[in-house]
């Protein structure tokens, strides 16, 4: 038998010991040089005349070498086994928790730093929900006096100020401004929270310096130019330049050469660590500050040939501009330290001159004067009650908001192309701007436990263009609009055409509030007459 199976399989050596099949298989040796094939043996109780051997090998009793092909087959056929999917599970930040109770919220809201300063309630919401942590101390002796000696900032420990001084909490907010979302501190909710929140009104703050900025250093030009300008300094692209004029690059990418990273990489937490850095000094020190910050610490040029508009068709500017801007270009140290007289007719009076041209007043007395805006003024409650020294005073201001109101409603189809500054674009360029503002610090104070991104989406949907328009609309306030006669009809049968219009109307309204009475009476505009917040009952 032994033969024929050799004949058969003649490469194959075969050696065993014919005794009497034992009922053991341990008894049983064989060695064979095919590894591959594993012993199949089946025991046979007959006699050992009639014995029939089945298995032709026996695998070695070692396991096989880690880079045996037959090794890796054999895990590849293991692992290609039919398995059922494994379920995701979501991370734990998405998992529904069950809500406080009544004694463990009150109490959290009770400790938080966002409710302790009654006298700087948008200052107070800007604080972190919870106490600073060891970890937080640590950055903050490690790297803060970097920070603020590169800002230009004493020293000093904020928290030695008096609880009336709002730079008490400057550490706290300078901290938190360059915990960008791709640092190590992020995953702390307070700490992200926080941060989000300030560049959340850092961006609105740095836009409406920029335009006030620009507004009174070029009184003739529009606003498209001044867009381009404000553009050409603060984009994205130009952000991580003005960071490393400062030399606060490694302390917002303290392991990696800020000039090697790709630009994905490098742009965001610049633009994040930039407007919170703006925001902690808005509301610790004030707008003069913030100017001084962007032109002497980050070095901002206004003059630089990469933040220069475009070349474009120049209308004629013809009528005069206010006497401080005659042949005078203001610098930032002006705009920064100005501080208006006492009997000042305006909140903002030289921004008010860069806005409305000294030649509105040909305008007194027309039809619109007399027809239109005693409508209009009863409409948005004015004139204010206002204290003032001398009665004089009080009539010249009511003069030159009823000129301001008619040049908010000067569409510029009617006289742009002949007097460049005789429409509504400039008051609409600032009004846009304290607009946002206002809604930024509307929404802080109100979400106190909000993130920056969903107020940002929360600001945005509030102040579409098409909802600012709506709301001028429904006051039946379009219809004081003053058109030239080639568009009078097309606008009035176009909301195509018409609703552009009035949106710029109502942001023009906003800038002049914002130049004549201050910021609080855009908040009573935009809350109390024109309800941007959508909260007070509507007549049935």
């Amino acid at each position: 038998m032994l033969q024929s199976f050799n004949s058969t399989n003649s490469s194959m050596e075969l050696s065993s010991s014919l005794t009497p099949f034992s009922k053991k298989l341990s008894d049983i040796s064989f060695s064979s040089s095919l590894s591959p094939f594993p012993l199949q043996l089946y025991p046979q109780t007959s006699k050992p005349k009639n014995l029939r051997v089945l298995a032709v090998a026996v695998g070695p009793s070692q396991e096989l070498p880690r880079n045996s092909p037959q090794r890796l087959l054999k895990e590849l056929a293991h692992r290609k086994k039919a398995t059922a999917p494994r379920k995701k599970v979501p991370p734990k930040r998405f998992i529904l928790k069950p809500p406080l109770d009544d004694k463990k919220l009150t109490e959290r809201f009770l400790n938080s730093p966002q409710l302790s300063l009654k006298q700087f309630p948008l200052l107070s919401s800007c604080l972190p929900s919870s106490k600073l942590n060891t970890a937080d101390n640590t950055w903050i002796d490690e790297y803060l006096l970097e920070a603020k000696q590169a800002l230009g900032y004493p020293l000093e420990k904020s928290d030695e100020l008096g609880d009336d001084n709002p730079a008490k909490q400057f550490d706290t907010l300078l901290y938190l401004a360059f915990q960008h979302p791709s640092c190590d501190r992020t995953n702390a909710r307070h700490v992200r929270s926080a941060h989000s929140r300030l560049w959340f009104l850092g961006q609105y703050v740095l836009e409406l310096a920029l335009a006030e900025f620009f507004l009174q250093r070029y009184p003739r030009e529009s606003p498209g130019p001044m867009r381009e300008r404000v553009f050409g300094l603060i984009g994205k692209r130009n952000l991580p330049n003005w960071i490393k004029a400062a030399s606060l690059q490694n302390l917002i990418f303290p392991y990696d050469d800020m000039d090697k990273l790709i630009r994905k990489d490098r742009e965001p937490p610049v633009k994040s660590v930039f407007w919170a850095l703006l925001g902690a000094i808005y509301l610790c020190f004030g707008m003069p500050e913030v100017y001084r910050v962007l032109f002497e610490v980050f070095g901002m040029e206004p003059e630089a040939e990469d933040c220069q508009p475009r070349l474009r068709r120049q209308l004629e500017d013809v009528d005069y501009v206010s006497v401080e801007f005659e042949g005078n270009k203001l610098s930032w140290q002006d705009v920064a330290t100005y501080k208006p007289p006492q009997d000042a007719l305006f909140a903002h009076p030289r921004l008010f001159r860069a806005c409305v041209p000294p030649g509105m007043h040909r305008f007194r007395g027309n039809i619109w004067d007399y027809d239109s805006k005693p409508q209009v003024m009863q409409i948005l409650g004015y004139p204010l009650a206002v204290n003032d020294r001398i009665p004089e005073i009080t009539e010249a201001r009511n003069i030159e908001l009823g000129l301001g109101l008619q040049l908010c409603f000067m569409h510029p189809s009617k006289y742009k192309f002949e007097h460049p500054r005789f429409c509504f674009e400039r008051l609409e360029y600032v009004g846009q701007k304290i607009q946002d503002l206002v809604m930024a610090e509307r929404l802080l104070m109100k979400h106190l436990d909000a993130p920056g991104r969903w107020l940002q989406e929360k600001h945005r949907r509030v102040l579409m263009n098409k909802f600012c328009g709506r709301y001028l609309r429904e006051k039946y306030m379009h219809r004081f609009i003053i058109y030239s006669e080639q568009v009078q009809d097309a606008y009035e049968n176009n909301r195509r055409l018409r609703n552009p219009a009035t949106t710029a109307v109502q942001q023009a309204l906003h800038g002049l509030s914002y130049t004549v009475y201050g910021k609080p009476d855009v908040r009573r505009l935009m809350f109390e007459v024109f309800d941007f917040e959508q909260i007070q009952p509507k007549s049935v």
